[in-house]
């Protein structure tokens, strides 16, 4: 099996399966987006506390690549710092425009780094990841 095949096995696991999919009945920040050029829409929210990310959940719908790399990141961010969380929202950023960062510790979300190879799929694969950004500058 060649590795492409692998990380498309890999996104559609996250596509068909989500991690993390639903939402929270108590208080949480939310923050809802969406990609205009192709109708992607996520609603994340995450439980913070005491600058942890205790939990992560989104619903939403769009295309294979914006929700596996949402169900992959609520599964990268569970337990960080919030200044963790945002270093790996920059470095997935990195990883999908083609520049050099590894994710050793999340396997699943180098299934994503060929997103570079076509530029119209790099927004659907950050939606989320934008979504986190901004969950994380808002105030708990």
């Amino acid at each position: 099996m060649q590795l492409d095949d692998l990380y498309r096995r890999v996104i559609m696991d996250h596509y068909k399966k989500p991690r993390n999919r639903g939402t929270f009945e108590d208080d949480t920040v939310t923050v809802d987006l969406n990609n205009p050029t192709c109708g992607d829409r996520i609603s994340l929210q995450l439980k913070l506390n005491d600058g942890i990310v205790e939990d992560a959940r989104f619903t939403g719908e769009g295309c294979s690549i914006s929700m596996s790399s949402a169900s992959m990141m609520t599964e990268a961010v569970k337990g960080k710092t919030l200044e963790q969380a945002h270093e790996l929202a920059e470095r997935f950023s990195a990883l999908v425009k083609g520049e050099d960062a590894a994710f050793d510790e999340y396997e699943d979300i180098e299934a994503l780094s060929g997103v570079n190879k076509f530029p119209a799929r790099i927004k659907c694969a950050t939606l989320a990841w934008n979504a986190l950004r901004k969950g994380i500058e808002k105030p708990e």
